[in-house]
């Protein structure tokens, strides 16, 4: 393939990407206008967000296995469609519970979109450039965190929250017109081993451990991020309006951190996984020593953005080395890592609240990730760099 054409391929899959990733997580600023609108609280409104993350962790490697053999560029605009159709439904319905169910349809199909595009682009770039590959993939959920997510709110509280989802459905059409035109056909190894075989590899106790670390970084941040807000206003003591661009410069920091993690990961993905684990001890560190005093709240924030999200393409690189021959299965198993640690972040987040403060947020953070730097050190001595 021409490099013109494979990077034609990757910016259809960035920008497919930043619409999962803001269909994701945008219904977080508009919680409370679905609860207004369904006649639930606030509290079970919040079911949906951890609706569509299970249905991630476990629906996207259900339905990776289940279309294993499938041409991978069928399983992605395949997917796209039916996730834009699942996001459709949660327009059109009045009930919560055919809401609850859209959403975890959708989270499972963004998992298989992902990881038929993670297994795609080793057919897309040279494996030089297999760590920057994998980052753009990334990025666009790193960047719909920072862009996406502030705008579809904008959208969702002035037009309604269902508002926000037909622009994203809107979006969506347009990306999948382009993945269609740019996605080359990218059909399974002829020599492939079958489901079980590949299932024996990609759940191998090496690759297992390696998913572990994304589990405890991730649940590490997710500990402290679920909670940051009422740091940053309670400890630091900053203002609404510089809480919002504390998160802006943290967003913006994430997404520049996505695509220099890709970049580190080409060179030596287990070196680059370690530097980001110590890199986030120390940011967490700082918050929680120097966490009242503005300024450095800000660079602590700022260095965390950097690594929380840089270190998953080094993640994803050494999965699939750790997986060999069972790559393709493996693939959409990091995304499940990544969100099974941001789920059980926010539940230890809550708890830590409840038993001790915000402090104890940090803490409870800081030591998750603290615990993983040997785990970190020890499957960066493996082989499959």
């Amino acid at each position: 393939m021409s490099r013109t054409r494979g990077n034609l391929a990757l910016v259809s899959l960035f920008l497919a990407t930043f619409v999962l990733g803001s269909t994701e997580l945008v219904i977080v600023g508009v919680l409370d206008l679905i609860a207004a609108d369904t006649g639930v609280t606030v509290g079970t409104a919040g079911v949906l967000v951890t609706a569509y993350a299970l249905g991630l962790c476990l629906g996207g490697p259900l339905l990776t296995a289940v279309s294993i053999r499938l041409d991978r560029r069928t399983l992605m605009w395949a997917s796209m469609l039916a996730f834009l159709l699942a996001t459709l439904t949660m327009v059109t319905t009045a009930g919560f519970e055919l809401l609850l169910v859209a959403r975890a349809v959708a989270g499972s199909l963004h998992g298989a979109f992902v990881g038929a595009a993670f297994a795609a682009v080793g057919s897309i770039v040279p494996a030089e450039r297999m760590g920057r590959a994998i980052a753009v993939v990334l990025g666009g959920i790193a960047v719909s965190t920072a862009m996406g997510v502030p705008i579809g709110t904008l959208v969702g509280r002035a037009l309604g929250w269902r508002g926000s989802f037909v622009v994203i459905v809107a979006v969506g059409v347009v990306v999948l017109a382009g993945l269609l035109l740019a996605m080359p056909s990218v059909a399974p190894a002829a020599d492939a081993p079958g489901l079980r075989d590949q299932a024996r590899s990609a759940f191998a106790p090496r690759v297992l451990a390696m998913l572990g670390v994304g589990v405890l970084l991730l649940g590490g941040q997710f500990t402290v991020f679920t909670y940051i807000t009422p740091f940053l206003l309670e400890m630091t003591g900053i203002s609404d309006g510089a809480v919002s661009g504390f998160l802006l410069a943290y967003g913006v920091a994430t997404a520049i951190g996505t695509f220099a993690g890709g970049w580190a990961a080409d060179r030596d993905a287990s070196r680059a996984l370690l530097v980001a684990n110590v890199v986030l001890v120390l940011s967490l560190g700082l918050l929680h020593l120097t966490g009242t005093i503005p300024a450095l709240a800000a660079v602590a924030l700022l260095a965390w953005g950097l690594v929380g999200f840089g270190l998953v393409p080094a993640l994803q690189y050494r999965v699939a080395s750790l997986a060999g021959p069972a790559r393709d299965l493996a693939a959409s198993l990091p995304a499940s890592a990544v969100n099974a640690g941001i789920a059980a972040g926010a539940l230890l987040g809550g708890w830590a609240l409840t038993g001790g403060g915000l402090p104890a947020v940090i803490v409870v953070g800081l030591l998750m990730c603290l615990a993983c730097v040997p785990l970190t050190w020890l499957t960066g001595r493996w082989a499959g760099r």
